[in-house]
């Protein structure tokens, strides 16, 4: 194990010291000014979208914009924005805070761009349902069916195994050091509960992430936001301290700038998972009248993972002072000291229950991207899958998730994040990849929407007709009731 742990470490160091950095901040960038700073300029038109598609009912097993934002939230605000962020100060001190908040700025621009692109490429079902995603649109409309599968596959196993062991290694530890209760009993609980919900499909997965995630996300920040105004006079001195050490870091960070930079970074993008390919599935599972309305709703959410959600946990641990550079208090137990420090002893168990369900919300979220993903293969005719696999590979793809439930709640804390972090760099090449080759026709989708909406069009209607090639399209023009 350690050997593997050694090997999975050396190739994230050149992967991501060398290669996605360049990528994803490179692509990043021009995505931002080829939009004219999309994530400053229409942030007024984000917030509408996402309270105006909020409780709107739909038919069938389609899905409202909200309920699609809710799925990809529920898989983006998990133990990212608590354990994840407790690493990151405590590996790479106070300046990897700042680091991540760049990092969501940039990823807002990226976010739009691939959420509208699913939204293009998305695929009607005969049920009222859209599937789509990454694998999608880089078969249908970059014929590249090889990069499809290998993507699909991926994401497959990054979000439906791999995440989903961290995701449960995460409860088993909260709920151990809050009510001492064995790993093994919460380990079956968990499990059963994740059989429960992704046995009952893609309707059954939205329902539950629209009543969770927002009750969950509010919780939390109210309970970091007392800690702001009980320490607020401590505000400005943390504000210099985590820019400061962003470009200045303390002696205690071994590696110095590099480590804070990449510390920042790698956890900032395990947390929004902008440019990762995972969100354009859920976005590719709305309905709407405009495929930008979804690009705007996603952009929208990676602020709200790191720029509220990350942020409520860093400044629970920085005004608490209860952290350490390089000390061994870390991860959720660093968050529940922290906490405690204020609350009293009661804390760890509040935040116990709201892991717990930060947690398991990203769990059922991460199954989704898997089952969006294993649908990919179906009607597949290039014997890839052996056809006896074929047939029952979402049932066989579910067994193998609650066995990762089971897995990681065991496994190796370093080894399971490491894992995560080779995996989603292999998912970030391989969709920039496709996204630098297709945004132009987010950008035209975007022109449209600002251009409908200037000329007083409260809810803009899109014409496929706009674009260069139509190329891959099916679901625009083809249901006018719908389209």
């Amino acid at each position: 194990m350690e050997t593997l742990h050694g090997v999975i470490n050396d190739i994230n160091n050149i992967l991501w010291t060398y290669i996605i950095i360049i990528a994803l901040i490179g692509s990043g960038v021009i995505y931002t000014l080829r939009t004219k700073f999309v994530q400053i300029r229409l942030i007024g038109e984000m917030i509408k979208l996402i309270f105006g598609s909020a409780g709107q009912k739909t038919s069938g097993k389609e899905i409202s914009g909200f309920q699609a934002f809710c799925v990809s939230t529920a898989s983006r605000v998990g133990v990212g924005n608590i354990a994840g962020v407790a690493i990151a100060i405590v590996t790479g001190g106070p300046g990897a805070v700042f680091w991540m908040w760049l990092i969501a700025f940039i990823g807002c621009a990226t976010g739009f761009v691939e959420s509208t692109l699913a939204q293009i490429y998305k695929l009607p079902r005969s049920d009222g349902a859209f599937f789509g995603g990454p694998a999608y649109y880089m078969k249908n409309a970059l014929h590249m069916t090889g990069l499809a599968k290998l993507f699909a596959i991926l994401i497959s196993v990054t979000f439906g195994w791999i995440y989903v062991s961290v995701q449960a290694n995460t409860i088993v530890g909260a709920v151990e050091t809050a009510f001492g209760i064995d790993h093994a009993i919460t380990a079956i609980v968990v499990a059963v509960l994740t059989a429960l919900v992704i046995f009952g499909g893609v309707t059954r997965i939205a329902k539950f992430a629209e009543m969770l995630v927002p009750s969950m996300a509010g919780l939390y920040l109210i309970s970091a936001i007392i800690i702001i105004i009980m320490n607020f006079d401590k505000v400005p001195a943390i504000l210099a301290l985590i820019i400061h050490d962003a470009f200045n870091p303390q002696a205690a960070v071994g590696g110095g700038f590099g480590a804070v930079f990449m510390t920042g970074v790698r956890r900032g993008l395990f947390s929004n998972e902008a440019g990762e390919g995972s969100v354009p599935n859920a976005a590719a599972t709305a309905s709407g009248k405009h495929p930008a309305r979804q690009g705007l709703i996603q952009s929208f959410g990676v602020y709200v993972d790191t720029w509220l959600v990350c942020s409520a946990t860093a400044f629970s641990i920085l005004l608490t002072g209860e952290f350490s550079i390089g000390g061994e208090l870390t991860g959720v137990a660093l968050v529940q000291t922290s906490l405690a420090s204020v609350y009293g002893s009661y804390a760890p168990h509040v935040l116990a229950v709201i892991v717990f369900l930060f947690a398991f919300s990203s769990i059922v979220g991460n199954y989704f991207y898997g089952e969006v993903n294993i649908a990919f293969f179906e009607g597949d005719e290039s014997g890839f899958l052996p056809s006896s696999v074929a047939r029952h590979a979402m049932n066989l793809f579910r067994v193998g998730v609650v066995a990762m439930v089971l897995i990681g709640s065991f496994a190796e804390l370093a080894l399971v994040w490491d894992a995560a972090d080779l995996f989603m760099g292999f998912l970030c090449l391989t969709n920039l990849y496709a996204i630098i080759r297709l945004c132009k026709y987010a950008f035209i989708a975007l022109d449209d929407y600002v251009a409908q909406k200037n000329r007083g069009i409260e809810e803009p209607k899109f014409d496929v007709n706009i674009l260069p090639s139509k190329e891959g399209i099916h679901a625009w023009g083809i249901d006018k009731k719908r389209g």
